[in-house]
Order: C-alpha cells, then structure tokens, then sequence
C-alpha cells in the first residue's frame, strides 16, 4: 500500500507542470498550487495539501462550536428585546450567487481596465480594517483567559445618540444610537494583539499573516452567518455549486480574478517549505469560500443535533467528515486531470446528501426540514373565537326588564 502511494506521487510530481489558482474574489475557489513552479519535493507538496486540509477543518469545527453560544445569545436578545435575529431566509439564498456572480465579473473588468496594483492597494486597505476587527473578535476569549486575575477588566460604554436632550418632552424610544459599543481592558489588548498582525500582513503580505487573518475570517463566517433552516441551505449550496462549476470551467473569469486579487480571502502553504523554510513562494491555495458556504451549514446541523436533545451529534459528525472526504476527492481530482478544479462541485452534494441521507435511515427526515433556529411565533386559532364570544357579551345591550329592576332600584 505504501509502495502504491508513492508511486501515484512521483507520478503527480513528474507530470505536474501547472495548475492555476481558482479563487473566487474571496467566494468560492479550488485547492490548487498558486504559481505555475513545479514542487519541490513529493514530501512538500503532501505536506502543504494536508495542512491546507487541517486549516479547512479547524474553522468549521470551532466555528460550529462558537454558533452554538451565538444562537443562545440571540435567542435570550429577542425574548428580552423582541428584536428578531439577522438570519439569511430563502429570497437571499436565491440572490447570492447571482450578487456573487456580478461582484466577481465587475473585478474583472476592474482588473481589465484599471491598474492592478491601485486596486489592490484600496482592497487591502479595506481587508487590513475587516482583518484587525475578526481577529480581534476571534482571540478575545483566548486573551482573556490568559490574562492574569490581578489587571482589572473595566468596562467601557462608547455611544453617539441622535435624538432629543435628557429632561425634553419626547421619550428616550425617540433616540437613535448611531454607535453603541461596549468593550473593556482586555478588549483593548485583543485589538492590539490583531494590529499587529494586520500591520504585519499590510507591510510584509507574509502567507503565516495572511492565514492568521484568512482564518479570523472563516471562523467568524461560521459563527456569525446563520441559515435559519435546512431548506435555505439548500437552496445556497445548489445555486452557489452551479456558480463555481460555470465559472471555473466556462470562462476564465474566475481564475483570472484569482491571480490578480491580493487579500486574505484564502489560505496558502507553500509547497517548497522544506527546502525554501520561510521564505517560500510556491503556494497552495484554497478560498475561504469553499470553508465558509460548507460550514455554514454543517453549523446549522450542529444546532439541529442540539434541538433533537441526543446525547449524539451525529449529523454534525456525519457531514463533517462528507466535507474531509470532499476535500480529498478535489485535490486528487485536480492532480489526475491537471486542471483547476471548483471544489463545491464536490463538497456541495457530500455535504446535502450526507445528512439527507442519514435522515432517511433515522426516520428524522421530517425534523430535519421542519426545523428552524428561529421559528415564527404564529397565533392560535382557538382563542379567537372565545374572545370575539366574550367580547359579544360584553358589548350586548341590556334587556327592557333589566332596565326597570335597575329604575325600582334607583326609586327605592
């Protein structure tokens, strides 16, 4: 089995010569080697796909975890606010690879018409600003827990209202807040943990502080993007595998964005690690997007394991491991055939067919589609009626004899 493995990578190693990186204007993207160099060794490019495949896995795993405590957060929000919580429905699961589509073709007009470099020194500034913001989110809790009990954690209030003065006739609800930010001390040393880096990334583009952010990015997609049901995930992961198989095979749109675009919406390792050490340059490459749209959803099947109150989470192990397998049959595919390959063309029916599946043989199938993390309260039928009755009754008028025991009563 050994002999076997290491023959089918010397071959890969003799006969790749380029592949071309496929991602998506930080959307969706393959796993493919970023220049057109040959790899250095068999070791160094097994080394840079599996560790590309771990990066893949953590953000998921951990993400999934940390919507979990999110969708508590905004479950207690709303029962204490009413406010209902920012979740994608179906009407925005239709548009998403179409807005997708029109984003990605305008880069390249832009890459087209106007400078490259111009334009990416405007997106790095943009990403530099979204970098130090995620990975300030994403450390916070780790942070915190390392700093030492004996510096203080103060809070601090931050607003800027728009409304009427205190003591005026019209009502607080009147007031509008254009910034309501609560943070502490140790909010501050996260932000300045995360400038660091960010500043790192924009002076140097170094692949360790572009992963750092890349990362940030992926776990807070994970953990902050909610599906609501099972349905508008669906709905996403079909339009979105149609977006990449079109757009990577039909045109060259998306591999042409891929090479010109310089921010940190993927994940690199160079495959020349063991013989350039830091300083490498031949990268593989995979898009945030192909970790994001997946994860998304298997953080949804995560919550539905929870719902179910299963001492399992089967689902969620489930397509978790769908996603591993999916992974792995991209990146082997892409080295047979040579050619770039859009990775949802994979992932996409592994990770709907997978829990569908399970469903069936579990006979949940009818949970699985029926379940919302935030359904819709919708009123009882049965109390209207009684109402309205109790209501007539009320509203009756008295009867003639009413009124002259009423007239007796008055004249005693």
């Amino acid at each position: 089995m050994a002999d076997a493995v290491e023959e089918v990578i010397a071959q890969i190693h003799e006969n790749l010569t380029l592949t071309t990186t496929v991602d998506g204007a930080g959307e969706e993207g393959g796993a493919t080697n970023a220049t057109g160099k040959t790899p250095s060794t068999p070791e160094g490019m097994a080394l840079a796909y599996g560790t590309l495949v771990v990066m893949a896995l953590l953000p998921i795993f951990f993400g999934s975890l940390r919507s979990v405590k999110h969708h508590k957060e905004q479950s207690t929000a709303f029962a204490k606010t009413g406010e209902k919580p920012d979740t994608m429905s179906s009407k925005d699961a239709m548009m998403f690879p179409i807005m997708a589509s029109c984003a990605l073709f305008g880069l390249y007009m832009f890459f087209k018409i106007f400078s490259k470099d111009n334009i990416n020194y405007l997106l790095t500034g943009y990403f530099f600003i979204l970098g130090e913001m995620a990975l300030s989110h994403l450390l916070s809790p780790v942070i915190s827990s390392l700093i030492p009990a004996s510096i203080p954690k103060i809070p601090y209030h931050l607003s800027f209202v728009q409304g009427p003065q205190e003591g005026g006739e019209k009502k607080s609800k009147d007031k509008k807040y254009l910034i309501d930010y609560r943070f502490s001390t140790h909010d501050v040393v996260c932000s300045i943990v995360a400038l660091i880096i960010s500043v790192w990334y924009l002076l140097q583009k170094h692949w360790i502080a572009n992963n750092l952010l890349g990362l940030s990015f992926a776990v807070n997609g994970v953990e902050l993007l909610h599906l609501n049901n099972i349905a508008t995930g669906c709905i996403l992961l079909c339009g979105l595998f149609v977006y990449d198989i079109f757009w990577v095979f039909g045109t060259n749109v998306m591999v042409t964005v891929a090479k010109s675009f310089e921010a940190p919406i993927k994940i690199v390792f160079p495959q020349d690690l063991l013989t350039n050490g830091l300083s490498a340059s031949n990268f593989a490459v995979l898009g945030l997007g192909d970790i994001v749209i997946p994860g998304i959803f298997i953080a949804l099947l995560l919550r539905f394991d929870n719902s179910l109150k299963r001492k399992s989470k089967t689902y969620f192990y489930a397509t978790f491991i769908a996603y591993f397998i999916g992974l792995l049959a991209t990146i082997f595919v892409m080295h047979v055939f040579k050619h770039a390959q859009p990775a949802l063309l994979y992932l996409v029916p592994a990770c709907l067919g997978t829990p569908l599946l399970l469903a069936v043989l579990k006979g949940d199938l009818k949970k699985l589609l029926a379940y919302e993390d935030h359904p819709e309260e919708k009123p009882s039928k049965e109390k209207a009626p009684k109402n309205s009755n109790a209501n007539a009754e009320k509203t009756t008028p008295p009867t003639k004899k009413e009124t002259k025991k009423k007239e007796a009563k008055k004249s005693k």
